[in-house]
């Protein structure tokens, strides 16, 4: 059985918008409320999705549950496998002691909280999002954060804050390989197309999450500092994005700002610290470091590894299994304009249980764990507390997914993009924030760019822009509805152990995402009109 997807089922675009809006609109007035937990506002919103999908757009009930179903499945696995692995080698670390020493040798580089934060949030996190993305940066930093003293809505928020830049290249370039794959459009030219989009995105975050962090009066006592990490991030970026290609665009980004801004920082100190000081302690002896650091340098090793595709490949070469979802797969039919021709939606459920970054992350908590002294039943003890901890979290998650995917597979998704396609001479910032809807309704780069990329290119040839810009612009401004995606939020949540307050961190980093997605559609505005910007376009 097929099923033909319907854009506007109400006989009115207005109307069909506020309904395909309504999930949406249910799920963060929940999360956004001080009365209503993440689970239950998840809750609510699969079943206002379901509501909608079924009793306005009249899609099958079974097509509907069914790919309810497999977003909720695909919170589980690939990003709950993930979050339950990060969160596993936090314990361990606390357990063992480690991040006491973590700290203080963090302290032998700077005292000052703003740049402990720009260090951990900034120039870390971004290696995490390079190598692995899906959750992986915001799970990391969040946690390192904590370790650090900060409080739980300060290392959600600002880990939230900081994951924006490295997105559109993270986990190895995935979001734009995908970009390319329904678009038809050269890979290459879309990575370079990003990486001008984001450059000046690049240089504006560091100084960005200290203002948020420390008000201007931290920007001016740090502007140095902060310029060493901005520009030792975006030209790496920026280069190997136009010369090379994204897969590797944000790893080297984040890993000379990482080894310039510490460097930096061995000779300079800002004239005026700040008044939230860590406290000044004696730097622990190098061996004591080197162990440390030890659990979260085999992580990134092994989930670097692991990210690359050739071995991804090998991996998957006798362990992957690709299951076809009963009922849903290709029984939901995307239709023009929306796409260029009819084409069925797939629905395959690909269970790479070792090839996935969640199995590397459990191996190198596995390996930490043991070089820490933990003996196998410590570890299985630690494991299962791990699960407890989680478990509300990874019902969100599920949850989360859920909404998304019915959102994807009834067409709601397609009513919202064919709303901002009408927007005439205004496209190209009404379609990046497109982009930026689609992340912070599917909770992925790669997601809003499967489910518009093909729009875009379709109302760009409409209107007479570039379709490069604008596929382009999709990724680029759906970096910062990163920072307010329920899924992001929820890891955020679960790696401070703050689970319940979600609400919270969403009202706080709410305005910083809307801020930024409006200075990136007005930078990809000036891109498609304005001269010398518009010579930055690839055609």
């Amino acid at each position: 059985m097929t099923w033909l997807q319907r854009y506007d089922p109400l006989g009115s675009a207005v109307f069909s918008t506020c309904a395909a809006a309504l999930p949406i609109v249910v799920l963060l007035g929940a999360l956004a409320s001080r009365k209503v937990r993440a689970h239950n506002a998840a809750l609510l919103g699969i079943a206002t999705a379901l509501v909608v999908a079924i009793g306005v757009i009249r899609m099958p009930a079974g097509l509907a549950l069914t790919s309810a179903a497999y977003g909720a499945a695909y919170g589980l696995f690939p990003i709950g496998w993930i979050v339950l692995n990060v969160i596993f080698l936090y314990r361990l670390t606390q357990e063992a002691g480690r991040f006491d020493t973590l700290r203080r040798s963090l302290g032998g580089l700077t005292t000052d909280r703003r740049l402990q934060l720009v260090l951990v949030a900034f120039c870390l996190g971004a290696f995490f999002e390079g190598a692995a993305g899906f959750g992986t940066p915001v799970a990391v930093s969040a946690a390192l954060l904590i370790g650090l003293g900060f409080p739980p809505l300060e290392a959600s928020a600002f880990s939230l804050i900081a994951n924006t830049a490295p997105v559109a290249f993270g986990a190895l370039g995935t979001p734009l390989v995908a970009l390319a794959g329904v678009t038809g459009l050269d890979l290459r030219d879309l990575s370079a197309m990003v990486g001008r989009q984001l450059a000046p995105f690049g240089m504006i975050i560091p100084f960005w999450l200290v203002w948020a962090y420390a008000g201007w009066r931290g920007v001016r006592d740090l502007w140095p500092a902060l310029l060493v990490a901005a520009v030792s991030f975006t030209l790496p970026q920026l280069l190997v994005s136009n010369l090379h290609g994204p897969w590797l665009a944000a790893i080297a980004g984040s890993v000379l700002s990482l080894v310039s801004l510490a460097l930096f920082l061995r000779w300079w100190r800002p004239k005026r610290p700040s008044g939230d000081v860590a406290n000044a302690e004696p730097l622990p002896a190098r061996g004591e470091i080197v162990r440390a650091w030890l659990p979260w340098a085999i992580l990134s090793l092994i989930v670097f590894v692991w990210g690359l595709p050739q071995m991804r490949k090998a991996l998957d070469g006798f362990s992957a299994l690709k299951l076809h979802v009963p009922l849903l797969d290709g029984a939901s039919v995307r239709l023009p304009p929306v796409v260029l021709h009819a084409t069925p939606e797939p629905a395959i459920f690909s269970l790479n249980w070792l090839s996935a970054t969640g199995s590397g992350i459990f191996l190198a908590a596995l390996a930490a764990g043991l070089l820490m002294g933990a003996s196998p039943l410590r570890l299985a003890r630690t494991y299962l507390a791990t699960i407890r901890g989680v478990a509300k979290s990874l019902l969100t998650i599920s949850a989360m997914m859920a909404i998304g995917f019915t959102t994807r597979y009834s067409g709601m998704d397609g009513t919202l993009g064919l709303a901002f396609a009408h927007t005439g001479p205004l496209y190209p910032f009404f379609g990046t924030l497109l982009g930026w809807l689609g992340v912070a309704i599917t909770g992925s780069d790669t997601s809003s760019n499967v489910l518009f990329g093909s729009l875009q290119t379709v109302t760009a040839q409409q209107t007479h822009i570039s379709p490069t810009l604008m596929a382009a612009a999709n990724s680029a401004g759906g970096v910062m509805g990163k920072m307010i995606d329920a899924q992001s939020i929820v890891v955020a949540s679960t790696a401070t152990g703050w689970h319940g307050h979600e609400g919270s961190i969403l009202r706080y980093v709410f305005k910083h995402s809307l801020a930024l997605a409006v200075l990136v559609a007005l930078w990809i505005l000036l891109m498609a009109y304005v001269w010398p910007f518009s010579a930055l376009v690839v055609r």
